[in-house]
């Protein structure tokens, strides 16, 4: 492998001119490359240049062009910006692209997203089903053609809501009040659920005999479901696991049974209205989801953040992430056993972070506090002292505190250490980002590879540990809390006087045309926004890359060869919240 082009050489029309060009579209970036020479275009950026990281794969439809495209986003895990790729098909069923899961894994599951809502067929991908829909269910949602049973308009806000305010419930125009519309032909009375064979057979076809490189004499192959209502999956997810004894031969999640299809909804939104929809993503970080929405939309805008409001977002989005690594080794310890007080403390120290959240944005878990160009309101005094109290005093004497407690217990050493996660080539291969990449020895966090906001300027370290192993992404969090307390104290003592919004309130905003992304380190991994604005109040494209969704693409990877005994808290590793997995 040569050694990685400067981001400044990555010309991709020099390098295959015959089938790359330059996005040309105005406000569009990036390159788009001809279907058939997709793959080779790939492994020369994975292979020469050195963008190993397939960050976002999502679709969009062009239903005026008569057109889908596929966008990419891929970064390079040594840092730096990254690079957006495009492919483009006609809009004529079977719409066909080649599958990049052989050169990125991390594409699986977002190529199966991409089927699943807009009806892109990848040719090639390994295990092509729905993802978050059920069989049952017409169509392919994100279509810009596709109409739900009871459709009325295409935008919000709907003539019949504002300003008349005359809305009928449209389940009231059935009798049945049934919002479900089934494909031609299907007979609810006669369905057998014919994708339950699909899952076992693909959960046969990926079983190994060989484990560790050794073969396996196999025994009676036993299939278990794991959820999707159990109480270590943190959420309405199902896991079917084969095992030969109590050897994990091979595992799929089942996921979709708590979707409700946030992007079409994000479509039909206002960009404001988007906003607190963000906050029901990751519901323990609302306010790291506005923090990744706002950036997104503010890169279309070409606004300013006002400069304290920039202080103010650091601030809210690190004690977010000391809560949910908090709540994190507390339910971490509830799942190996340990029921209730570890996890008692832990969400103590949650409530008390919640409590300025409820200060400065009027609600605990569903902020909806950020807004373009800065924050809706300011921090008020009381509520400034309160943070550096917990910052300066109670939280590091908290942290000392818990690992204290747990740190050396027999019994978690026991369970954790030398119990493989990842490593670092199946972890970037596989997408994963956030603590299980740096405790697998990747030393990648977006606020140091690709700073946002005002994270260049504060002096901290990015926590990494090389075990792999359960333990280090354990300890990992407590490295993380650190840091993040670092980066307070230090916005806390440089935090300005004056505005908190460089633009006026508005209840709508102008968005010019054009597409941009967005992300953020969020305490479970890279949070990116994909935005299509045509110059409509609402966004014409609205994507959200979800790192809970896009790290389960690994959990058969990392399971695979362990025990069913500790499947639990090797899927808790991954610190999943079930409404991003499903949006």
């Amino acid at each position: 492998m040569t050694a990685p082009a400067p981001v400044s050489t990555v010309d991709l029309v020099a390098r295959f001119p015959e089938f790359v060009s330059a996005d040309s579209r105005p406000a569009y970036s990036g390159f788009v490359v001809k279907k058939e020479n997709l793959v080779e275009v790939a492994t020369a950026l994975r292979d020469e240049f050195g963008f190993d990281l397939l960050s976002s794969l999502t679709g969009a439809d062009y239903l005026a062009e008569n057109k889908m495209e596929v966008v990419y986003h891929v970064h390079r895990t040594t840092g730096g910006p990254g690079v957006v790729f495009k492919t483009q098909a006609e809009r004529t069923d079977p719409v066909e692209v080649p599958s990049l899961v052989g050169v990125w894994a991390g594409a699986d599951f977002q190529e199966r997203e991409a089927w699943d809502l807009l009806g892109i067929k990848f040719v090639g991908h390994p295990d092509l089903r729905r993802i978050l829909m059920w069989e049952g269910f017409e169509g392919h949602p994100l279509r810009k053609d596709w109409q739900e049973a009871f459709y009325e308009e295409d935008t919000k806000p709907f003539k019949s809501r504002w300003p008349e305010g005359s809305h009928v419930y449209a389940e009231f125009k059935n009798p049945f009040r049934d919002n479900v519309k089934l494909p031609e032909g299907f007979s609810l009375e006669k369905y057998q659920p014919e994708t339950e064979d699909q899952l076992y057979f693909s959960l046969e076809r990926d079983s190994s005999k060989k484990i560790d490189g050794e073969t396996q004499e196999l025994g009676e192959r036993m299939v278990i479901n794991m959820g999707p209502h159990h109480p270590s999956t943190h959420g309405v997810l199902r896991v079917a696991v084969e095992l030969n004894g109590e050897t994990i031969t091979s595992l799929k999640p089942v996921l979709g049974y708590l979707h409700r299809n946030h992007e079409k909804i994000g479509e039909r939104n206002t960009f404001l209205q988007i906003m607190p929809y963000t906050d029901r993503l990751d519901y323990f970080n609302s306010m790291i989801n506005n923090f990744g929405y706002a950036i997104t939309v503010e890169k279309l805008m070409k606004i300013p953040v006002a400069e304290r409001a920039e202080y103010i977002r650091v601030i809210m989005a690190e004690l977010s992430r000391i809560q949910n690594h908090f709540i994190f080794i507390g339910m971490l310890i509830n799942d190996l056993g340990a029921m209730y007080t570890p996890s008692l403390y832990a969400f103590e120290e949650r409530e008390l972070v919640l409590d300025i959240f409820e200060a400065v944005a009027g609600a605990r878990m569903m902020c909806n506090y950020f807004r373009f160009g800065g924050v809706v309101r300011d921090i008020p005094d009381d509520a400034m002292r309160k943070i550096k109290d917990l910052v300066f005093d109670r939280l590091p004497a908290k942290t000392d505190e818990m690992e204290r407690f747990l740190n050396e217990n027999e019994v978690l050493v026991a369970r954790l250490k030398n119990v493989h996660v990842l490593n670092a080539d199946e972890a970037i291969r596989n997408s994963v980002t956030g603590p299980c990449l740096r405790a697998a020895g990747v030393p990648y966090d977006i606020r140091r590879a690709d700073p946002y906001s005002i994270y260049d300027r504060f002096d901290f370290d990015v926590a990494v540990r090389y075990n792999g192993d359960m333990y280090d992404n354990y300890l990992i969090r407590f490295d993380e809390i650190r840091q993040s307390l670092r980066i307070l104290e230090q916005a806390l003592k440089q935090i300005p006087e004056g505005p908190i919004n460089s633009q006026k309130p508005q209840y709508q905003v102008r968005v010019p045309a054009g597409e941009a992304y967005g992300r953020v380190e969020s305490p479970k991994g890279e949070l990116g926004f994909y935005v299509v604005s045509n110059g409509k109040p609402n966004p014409y494209r609205y994507h959200v890359r979800a790192p809970s969704f896009v790290n389960l693409t690994a959990l058969e990877t990392m399971c695979k060869g362990e025990k069913i005994a500790d499947f639990v808290a090797l899927l808790a590793m991954f610190d999943i919240v079930m409404g991003e997995v499903d949006r």
